[in-house]
């Protein structure tokens, strides 16, 4: 019989063994900026060092995770998907039933509030499905602060829900019409925005990407998203510890968020699942699989480049994976080969849209379902006695008309 989880703070006690204190993992990460964002980046460094230490910045982190954002958010056994696949039992952590839709919101809150307590009075944020733009725009909504979103032209267009949302919420969309007009690009004008007025502006970088401190300070906020997976399982299965973690990886934020209490645990596998758009021989976005160390967007990582060194234009179908780099502790956790890494095309992951569908009743966001799209091969090698938690990293309300056109032959 599954035994009560122990009782737990109300504030999580940071497990951060990386990065080192330049901002490394191994040899990734670091802070390669203007010159002008150093002394930022070094208050913001101060700032997430105080509220780190700081008993009341959780409390109230905590409060608004679960009156607001509406967390734990559940732990759901996917009984016929399991039988559909015939192998191992999988579970879902179901983030596609936060506030706005998806993992994103848990950042966004935590960073409005490190804002505030910095005294910053203008946030600015970089979109590719919108997601995290929409979850910028309610917590600065929530909190009464000035909100732009920058998003790639391609993207508004895809994105169109998502768009008009951030808009009744009261942020400014700027549209990015350079390059492909996608993630790559919205990031690269925020960063422009952020060079010019980095006194009254705090940029909230919505995946675990960027210069130091950005990716650890992200993964800690999401981590909340694997401590309840654990708690969870606990209560359900009497271990607190599966198998294996699946998740989608484009910057790597849910991702992260799921697998950092897991790390240490070296008998569960970690498995994410990379956009391989058209195909790995052609248009794709699989950085970890395909990439090379280069600095991209302040921080040393794996990068698409092509054969002078330029930047490639990743694809996928999934507005929010469709991103050339990937966050430097994902670069530092394939490299080490504690995450396995594995990939999903577009028509895979459409697949994945209707399996969860058709079983569970549960429209999964484009980017989770490339990791579903990944699961009728782990099921059947992992076997009938083996637990997988998928982490359901966003619903799939935003991509209706991208599924929609797909499924119509018209996409």
């Amino acid at each position: 019989m599954a035994t009560s989880a122990p009782p737990r703070t109300s504030y999580p006690v940071p497990r951060t063994q990386t990065p080192d204190e330049r901002g490394r993992f191994g040899a990734f990460g670091g802070a390669f900026v203007p010159e002008i964002l150093h002394p930022v980046l070094e208050d913001l460094k101060r700032a997430w060092a105080e509220a780190q230490a700081d008993d009341a910045f959780w409390a109230e982190y905590h409060r608004l995770l679960r009156d607001y954002v509406g967390r734990p958010t559940p732990l759901t056994r996917l009984d016929r998907l399991t039988e559909r696949l015939g192998g191992a039992t999988i579970y879902a952590k179901r983030e596609d039933l936060c506030h706005t839709g998806a993992h994103k919101i848990n950042n966004a809150v935590g960073q409005v509030l490190l804002a505030r307590r910095m005294g910053k009075e203008r946030i600015i944020a970089e979109t590719g499905a919108g997601q995290h733009g929409v979850a910028t725009a309610t917590a600065c909504a929530l909190f009464g602060v000035e909100c732009v979103v920058y998003m790639g032209t391609e993207d508004i267009e895809r994105q169109n829900l998502n768009v008009q949302r951030m808009r009744l919420l009261g942020a400014t969309v700027r549209p990015a019409e350079s390059g492909s007009r996608t993630l790559k690009d919205a990031t690269n004008e925020a960063f422009r925005d952020w060079v010019s007025n980095p006194d009254s502006t705090y940029y909230i970088i919505g995946s675990a990407i960027g210069p130091h401190p950005y990716p650890g300070l992200v993964r800690e906020l999401h981590r909340v998203i694997g401590d309840e997976t654990r708690r969870q399982l606990l209560e359900q299965t009497g271990s607190e510890t599966p198998d294996a973690v699946v998740a989608c990886v484009g910057g790597g934020s849910n991702a992260i968020g799921i697998w950092a209490p897991f790390v240490g645990d070296e008998d569960v596998r970690l498995i994410g699942v990379e956009a391989a758009g058209e195909g790995l021989g052609g248009r794709h976005a699989a950085t970890l699989s395909r990439g090379e160390p280069a600095v991209f967007h302040g921080t040393r990582t794996y990068l698409l480049q092509d054969a002078d060194g330029q930047v490639e234009i990743a694809h996928s179908v999934s507005a929010g994976l469709d991103y050339p780099g990937v966050g430097p502790e994902h670069a530092y956790l394939k490299d080490t080969g504690r995450v396995e890494v594995r990939t999903a095309t577009d028509a895979e992951a459409m697949d994945g849209v209707r399996l969860l569908s058709e079983t569970e009743g549960i429209i999964p966001a484009l980017e989770t379902a490339h990791a579903v799209a990944a699961l009728p091969a782990l099921a059947a090698e992992m076997g009938g006695a083996a637990t997988i938690v998928l982490n359901c990293s966003g619903r799939g309300d935003k991509d209706m008309a991208t599924i929609s056109a797909w499924l119509d032959g018209t996409g």
